[in-house]
């Protein structure tokens, strides 16, 4: 008996995983679609003790307790109750992904603490045995295509809650824990109301009960009330929204880094009864979709990022197209002949790393820049978003593919742009999109073409070139400011440090340390790993330095960055974890 109680044990202490939790994955692993290779990293047992051996997998005792897939592109439907037998799990998020079909059933995960299912295309309604999951702290399922009403949420468990932006409808249920959150966790469902949203919901009307049987109410009475019944709710919600519209607008702040909040219809313009505005949207390509000003003025549209150049939204037409939309500020002395000639003269440009202009709107209070829409986001957001546990961070070799894509389209904007003092001027890790596809990455630039719509040197204060040696000393600013910005990206890149208010510090910080002999400090710690690049990390931090340079002659041309970028070879080009 004693000798079987020893198999027992040693048999539990040496178990890699437990069976069904590996099996109720696979099929999650086989029917979904993702830039990260899950088919490959996902085989053999996903735990070993408390060490994990799949993308994504958190594990505690060979149990599998945390599910963090975030930003790789997962595409599809998740199958039904795949999640039914990892009874242990902690952390479920999905968060930014495109992820569509109904939300997952969460039915027995009684130890599920949080989860994070925004930024997907979930629709449906929100399960109800999600209010029975007796340890509940976070639930986020904002920015989906949800539908229906709340669940009466009351586990005093749950702390942070947010379900806005979708299109749930109905009153917020006043359960104890629900009336704790405030509009922020429930705004932007166009069919919701109660007292966190200060929105009243409608009383169903009865009619009396008749006195006399025979003198029931006239159809025409009972068709003012329905009437009544449906205009008063929205009467009060248009109400709210135009005095929301009106304090945000007074109360717009500049913000350097994305901010994600939706905005409803035509909320760019502000002025389209100006005589001196276009007739309508100019268009640089015949062959793409056109679309007027008033079916951009119907779009909905999300806040993508607010800069110093203005706010960028992306706005989903009516007919389905989906494109970015700059509402630049600062220009409003600029003549609509300046406007037009220079939007005409960047709207012809076409490269494969340049953000496709589309078209331009123009009038004396209101300037709008149309371009193509990048989906998977901008090399700021890849390289400090999220930074934590569960984060999937950029590798090695696909910073280095993204740095060539730049370089490609800054030698193509020096020679389009020859005549011009500065062809980029606001090159930055936030104006650089990447697309993926597959293994296949592709980096776009975008805010390029503005110095010369900013005429005066405080205008120009709020491009990055005014972080260059040459501008701050007031002297002339050639192609080369844009070389000395690209070394600033280069920086951060190598480093994953964000540049300050004064970019100095960061080549000056790198310069130190490479000068001490201490190399390796300088390098982001989530590409250490990749040892076999250590000696690429070294040669693009002397580049960066040498971009860097103070004087602007010192610095080396484009296209000999671009030949320095090629010399370092890299055969995969993905995003793993490394």
């Amino acid at each position: 008996m004693v000798e079987s109680e020893e198999v027992v044990k040693s048999d539990t202490v040496l178990r890699e995983f437990y069976d069904e939790e590996r099996d109720a994955l696979i099929p999650f692993r086989d029917s979904m679609k993702s830039s990260s290779n899950l088919h490959g990293n996902w085989t053999g047992p996903p735990c070993r003790n408390n060490m994990s051996r799949w993308e994504g997998i958190g594990c505690t005792n060979s149990h599998i307790t945390h599910l963090t897939l975030e930003s790789i592109n997962l595409t599809g439907s998740l199958p039904v109750a795949f999640l039914q037998n990892v009874t242990f799990l902690t952390r479920l998020s999905f968060h930014n992904n495109s992820i569509s079909g109904p939300l997952p059933n969460l039915d027995n995960l009684m130890s599920l603490e949080s989860i994070f299912l925004s930024g997907n295309r979930f629709s449906g309604p929100i399960p109800w045995d999600y209010i029975h999951l007796p340890k509940l702290t976070t639930l986020q399922l904002q920015e989906n295509e949800i539908t229906g009403e709340i669940p009466p949420f009351d586990q005093e468990s749950l702390t942070a809650l947010n379900l806005s932006y979708n299109r749930l409808s109905g009153p917020i249920p006043e359960t104890q824990v629900l009336d704790r959150f405030a509009r922020d966790s429930f705004d932007h469902n166009a069919g919701l109301c109660g007292k966190s949203l200060e929105i009243p919901c409608p009383v169903s009307p009865s009619p009396p009960p008749p006195k006399d049987k025979k003198k029931p109410l006239k159809a025409w009475t009972i068709v003012l009330i329905a009437a009544a019944a449906a205009i008063v709710p929205f009467f009060v919600i248009f109400v709210l929204f135009c005095c929301y519209r009106r304090k945000d607008t007074k109360k717009e702040k500049e913000d350097e880094h994305p901010n994600e909040v939706v905005v409803r219809k035509g909320q760019w313009s502000r002025s389209t009864d100006d005589p001196e505005r276009t007739a309508d949207m100019e268009f640089f390509n015949k062959h793409k979709p056109i679309f007027d000003l008033d079916d951009l003025l119907r779009a909905s549209a999300e806040v993508l990022g607010k800069g110093k150049l203005g706010t960028t939204y992306k706005a989903t037409l009516e007919s389905g197209l989906t494109i970015a939309v700059k509402r630049v500020k600062e220009m409003n002395y600029l003549s609509r002949k300046d406007f037009v000639q220079q939007m005409q003269l960047l709207g012809k440009l076409k490269h494969q790393n340049l953000v496709e202009i589309i078209s331009f709107y123009y009038s004396k209070e209101e300037k709008l820049i149309v371009h193509e829409f990048v989906q998977d986001g901008s090399l700021f957001e890849l390289l400090h978003g999220s930074r934590g546990i569960g984060r999937i961070p950029l590798n090695w070799t696909t910073r280095v593919q993204i740095l060539k894509d730049v370089a490609k389209g800054l030698i193509f904007l020096n020679q389009s742009l020859s005549s011009q003092k500065v062809a980029h001027g606001n090159l930055k890790s936030s104006n650089v999109l990447v697309y993926f596809a597959g293994e296949t990455t592709q980096a776009k630039l975008t805010d390029f073409g503005y110095f010369p719509l900013l005429q005066s040197r405080k205008s120009s204060e709020r491009l990055t070139i005014v972080k260059c040696p040459e501008f701050m000393e007031g002297k002339k600013l050639t192609h080369e400011a844009d070389i000395y910005c690209f070394g600033v990206l280069l920086l951060e890149v190598i480093t994953g440090k964000v540049p300050g208010d004064n970019h100095e510090d960061l080549s000056n910080w790198v310069r130190g340390v490479v000068n001490a002999d201490w190399s390796m400090d300088i390098f982001d710690l989530e590409i250490l790993a990749d040892k076999d690049g250590h000696e690429d990390m070294l040669k693009l931090a002397e580049l960066a330095l040498e971009c860097t340079d103070i004087a602007p002659d010192k610095r080396p041309k484009m296209t000999q960055i671009l030949i320095r970028l090629e010399e370092i070879h890299h055969p995969q080009l993905n995003i793993e974890v490394n």
